[in-house]
């Protein structure tokens, strides 16, 4: 799987553009602000000749999903989000674009030759979920380097997120972790020193 990292809006949120090597491409959090950005993916989804098949949010925050509208005409494609989060999406659009695809714990992404498996990972959000594949894991706003989301928001539960945390600590070590903002990690690294996965901090 290939990856290319454009951190947009406000609060440089990680938007992912996945592809496999047949080109099949997938758009993970477009949270944008501004007109340049959409074209700056744009440009770089035309560069590489990627086809793009589906637009996912790792949840419904707006800064996650303030872009779908804006790719889901460009290219045509339907919307995936948990089933727990899709009002969200209809508040930010008043009603349009809603989400096409609802998914739920263990779902599969596919596109070309690659695949995604969804894990429901509430906390921030009721319907927040992080998406596995075989050497990497798209963690949206669960788990960041050293920290995780916030669970302070009046839809955030800071008791289902200590589930969801003891979930992503039974993976593997050598992931590749692509958080929702911040750089990249590995869940090894996560595991050791996050105070939030090893016991350090109560939440």
């Amino acid at each position: 799987m290939l990856i290319e990292t454009f951190p947009v809006g406000m609060l440089s949120t990680n938007c992912y553009v996945a592809y496999a090597q047949t080109k099949e491409a997938i758009i993970i959090d477009p949270g944008l602000d501004f007109s340049s950005e959409a074209q700056q993916i744009s440009n770089y989804i035309k560069q590489e000749s990627l086809k793009v098949k589906l637009i996912v949010n790792t949840h419904g925050h707006p800064d996650h999903v303030s872009g779908n509208a804006i790719f889901q005409e460009k290219y045509n494609v339907p919307i995936y989000i948990h089933k727990y989060d899709a009002q969200f999406i209809e508040g930010v659009n008043k009603g349009k674009f809603p989400a096409n695809v609802l998914l739920a714990e263990g779902s599969l992404i596919r596109f070309g030759s690659e695949s995604l498996k969804v894990i429901h990972t509430p906390g921030h959000t009721p319907g927040g979920i992080c998406l596995l594949g075989e050497r990497l894991i798209f963690t949206g706003d669960t788990l960041f380097a050293g920290s995780i989301g916030r669970t302070d928001f009046p839809e955030s539960s800071a008791s289902d997120m200590r589930l969801s945390l003891q979930k992503l600590v039974q993976l593997p070590d050598n992931l590749i972790v692509y958080s929702g903002h911040g750089p990249t990690s590995i869940m090894g690294e996560e595991k050791r020193t996050n105070p939030f996965l090893n016991n350090e901090y109560s939440f």
